[in-house]
């Protein structure tokens, strides 16, 4: 299976899960999970949010932020994952001065 990110248009979301900020995403999803390719405008952010039934594994392409898994702080760099487990909260934040892109697979439990 093939999924071209660049034939899809962006999604322009607000404040994602009560955060700052734009953030714009192609999305595929199916029963098993959802592949995103997103991207948070400098000072943007993902809010706080409970990985309730999913695993949510978060490459960083390019820029820099800051991810908060559980209280624990982890910087982001381009080449490192972030990694919320389901039954963890965490929250996502650019402060780099350059958009935060992230490859993200979101691995649906049953």
């Amino acid at each position: 299976m093939l999924i071209d990110f660049n034939s899809m248009d962006d999604l322009c979301i607000e404040g994602m899960n009560g955060g700052k900020g734009l953030m714009f995403s192609k999305m595929y999803n199916d029963d098993d999970c959802r592949i995103i390719w997103s991207r948070l405008e400098p000072g943007a952010s993902i809010g706080k949010h409970l990985q309730k039934d999913s695993n949510d594994i978060n490459f960083i392409v390019s820029g820099t932020g800051v991810a908060v898994c559980d209280g624990v702080e982890e910087h982001l760099v381009p080449g490192v994952c972030h990694v919320c487990p389901s039954g963890k909260e965490h929250s996502i934040m650019n402060t780099g001065v350059e958009d935060l892109v992230l490859f993200t697979v979101v691995q649906k439990l049953r």
